[in-house]
């Protein structure tokens, strides 16, 4: 018996290779609406269980009642690679609820099939998800299949008024910011400093993940690239088995679909073929998660979690830890349960009739849990770490707890626009939180600040005796949610873009165009552009910039060849100002409109740098259409406060005064040396031009090999 009549779902879908879920607001066809789907390129796909790979794949809340049946369409097509694979999950509308596997316990057939003549067709619904009543219009322009390309909230967070600053003072208590993962004075040697660069979580998706170059390149998943194209996600689907039955996996090692694959697209969807069944589903009594009420054909998966909403305590250190998840290793000569090899069909089986009833298992994946700071700097299509929606929950409710308390519940949580957390397992986990509030009811503004999670200790392990104002408690026995002292980003902090260039007048002008473009757009004043000219013949620099509207701009003359660690280091010495930001900038970059800000909220004197991730574009790409990598290797962009970058000695322009490449990852050893964090991350729509490297830039000039 159901203690609630109803309840708030999400459904989410999952397939290889595009699909769509469809669902009724009754158990009538005729009022099926698309709710979500994988694709609609062709090229789009996902591994089993995989729900969060594409924003679309998920729908918003829907309203269901326990005990009604409704009914739902499922369209799926495939090509001749992968893992043929469609499965529905979903979970009650809460934060942090994982996705289960939509299985048998609330599935009935629309039309049992297993009777009728395969030329049978009159039971078949005409509904809009298969059966358009006008044919389609040609399209001229295909959308591009980028997931980066649609809105979000971050691109334009930068608009919204900032909050009275007054508003955030104690709110929480001071404490000291000090990781562990920190290298000051330990010695690096030449080029190490890769090793040291850690990456940071974000929340919510900010689909950096370049989904739609994974035809090429597959580094994500943890499966060789190579086995996942011959055999596809074996390990993680299965058949289920029945009496006297021999397990039956695929795909086939021969690269061919077999009737397994049919039987699957038997049960769940409607395509390719006139006779596939169409289902109806029946919602579980409300407020019971899926998960309660689980086949028992179903592999097992992690129990739901309804996560707390006021303890932050609940974040513990082993729930930062991400789980293992490696099967076990087999003993030598032994069969694996997922082996596909010496496994054949029975003679006939193939022709055998389709049991419609006969189902399949799916390990319901969080591929996000098996990602690791090893694989992901190195794998050039992945995305920004995903942070938990149940760690965001926690840390949140509590801030703005403290934060209404401090302020007498002037402020409402609107939406959360992004959060990023550096972990240190061994200390506490910092996060950069941006909230859009709306405060008193009739004024929205934004909040951006970083706050710092200490973890459990039993005494102090640090002195904070040389700090006025700063009260420290000898003891606590949970994690304390703080205010890290020295830890604050200046939000109108003078901006310093220094270029080096020769003889690339048109890359010039694109670069003073949208610089002109982001001042026009963003109305920000407080930045200015360093260009340091090798006697350019090709245009005059200095006449385009003086012809400019950018707020601000250097020009600087030098004689001779191209040196680019002279350039910057010419272009950094002409700033007065030591506590404004320095970024060491490339021609050929395209800027998403709140790079200023990125740029801001990443340098913190004396604690951070930044070193945005850049998307290199191909050949024949575009921003528009942005097919490419990240550069998770480059350096190059690199972000720091001036008095930081005198403090490290500047470039080295003796050791790169006739090579260029290298004096990156050189800079990075020393920047990391003298104690400072470089933060990394994949800036969403930021992008490198793919261009000629005719002229690059003299003939004197040669590229030293790194490493």
């Amino acid at each position: 018996q159901a203690v609630f009549p109803y309840c708030d779902f999400q459904f989410a879908v999952s397939s290889d290779d595009n699909s769509e879920f469809w669902l009724s607001s009754d158990d009538s066809p005729l009022n099926a609406r698309l709710l979500a789907y994988v694709g609609k390129l062709g090229s789009e796909w996902t591994a089993p269980g995989e729900f969060t790979k594409f924003r679309s794949q998920a729908s918003k809340s829907v309203h269901l009642m326990a005990s009604r049946r409704y009914y739902f369409e499922i369209l799926h097509k495939q090509d001749d690679k992968g893992s043929d694979h469609v499965e529905v999950g979903w979970r009650p509308f809460l934060p942090g609820l994982k996705y289960e596997v939509i299985d048998s316990a609330y599935i009935s057939l629309y039309t049992d099939e297993s009777s009728l003549k395969m030329n049978h067709v009159d039971h078949i619904p005409q509904t809009l998800a298969s059966h358009d009543p006008v044919p389609a219009k040609t399209h001229t322009s295909s959308q591009h299949g980028a997931d980066m390309l649609q809105p979000d909230p971050r691109d334009t967070f930068f608009n919204i008024p900032m909050i009275d600053p007054t508003h955030l003072e104690n709110v929480l208590p001071a404490c000291l910011y000090s990781p562990t993962y920190v290298v000051k004075d330990f010695p690096i040697a030449r080029y190490q400093g890769l090793q040291f660069v850690y990456l940071s979580f974000v929340y919510p998706n900010d689909f950096t993940r370049l989904t739609h170059m994974e035809r090429e390149n597959k580094c994500f998943y943890r499966e060789s690239p190579i086995y996942l194209e011959k055999f596809g996600f074996y390990k993680y689907m299965k058949m289920d088995e029945e009496e006297d039955d021999r397990p039956f996996f695929f795909p086939n090692p021969d690269g061919e679909f077999s009737c397994v694959c049919d039987q699957i697209r038997g049960v769940w969807q409607k395509h390719q073929h006139p006779l596939r069944p169409i289902t109806t589903a029946r919602p579980p009594p409300a407020a019971t998660p899926p998960s309660a009420n689980s086949s028992e054909n179903m592999l097992p998966t992690e129990p739901l979690r309804v996560t707390s909403y006021l303890h932050t305590s609940e974040i513990t250190e082993s729930q930062q830890q991400r789980p293992d998840t490696d099967p076990e290793p087999e003993e030598d000569g032994g069969l694996s349960e997922y082996s596909y090899e010496d496994v054949e069909p029975r003679p006939g089986w193939a022709e055998e009739s389709i049991n419609w009833q006969r189902t399949f298992s799916v390990n319901s994946m969080d591929f996000e849990t098996l990602r690791s700071d090893w694989n992901d700097l190195r794998c050039n299509v992945s995305g920004n770490l995903q942070l938990s929606e149940s760690e965001v929950v926690d840390v949140l409710s509590q801030y703005m707890e403290k934060l209404n308390e401090r302020n007498g519940g002037i402020y409402t949580l609107l939406r959360i626009i992004n959060v990023e957390k550096r972990r240190d397992s061994a200390r506490g986990n910092r996060y950069l939180i941006e909230l859009e509030l709306m405060e008193r009811g009739r004024k929205v503004v934004r909040l951006s600040e970083y706050i710092y999670l200490l973890l459990h200790r039993g005494r102090v392990e640090d002195s904070l005796e040389n700090m006025e104002g700063v009260t420290w408690s000898t003891v606590y026995a949970k994690p304390l949610l703080c205010q890290p002292v020295m830890l604050q980003w200046k939000k109108d902090v003078m901006v310093h873009f220094v270029v080096p260039v020769k003889n690339q007048a048109r890359w010039v002008q694109q670069f003073i165009s949208d610089m002109e473009f982001l001042h026009r757009e963003t109305k920000d004043n407080n930045f200015n552009i360093i260009i340091v000219d090798f006697q350019s013949e090709d245009m005059d620099v200095e006449q385009a910039l003086r012809g400019s509207s950018v707020p601000r701009y250097e020009y600087l003359r030098r004689e001779g060849n191209f040196e680019r660690s002279a350039g910057l280091q010419i272009g950094v010495d002409t700033i007065e100002d030591s506590h404004s930001i320095v970024f060491l900038c490339d021609l050929h970059i395209h800027f998403p409109l709140n790079i200023l800000e990125n740029i801001r909220k990443h340098c913190v004197e004396g604690k951070l740098a930044f070193a945005p991730i850049v998307m290199r574009l191909g050949c024949g790409s575009s921003p528009q259409e942005p097919d490419g990598y990240w550069e998770v290797n480059g350096f190059g962009l690199f972000g720091i406060y001036k008095s930081d970058f005198d403090k490290i000695g500047g470039m080295n322009t003796e050791e790169f005064k006739d090579r260029w490449g290298g004096e990156d990852w050189e800079l990075l050893d020393r920047v990391l040396q003298n104690g400072l964090e470089v933060e990394r991350l994949r800036l969403r729509n930021f992008f490198h031009y793919y261009h000629s490297k005719r002229g690059m830039w003299n003939s004197q000039a040669s590229k030293a090999p790194k490493g």
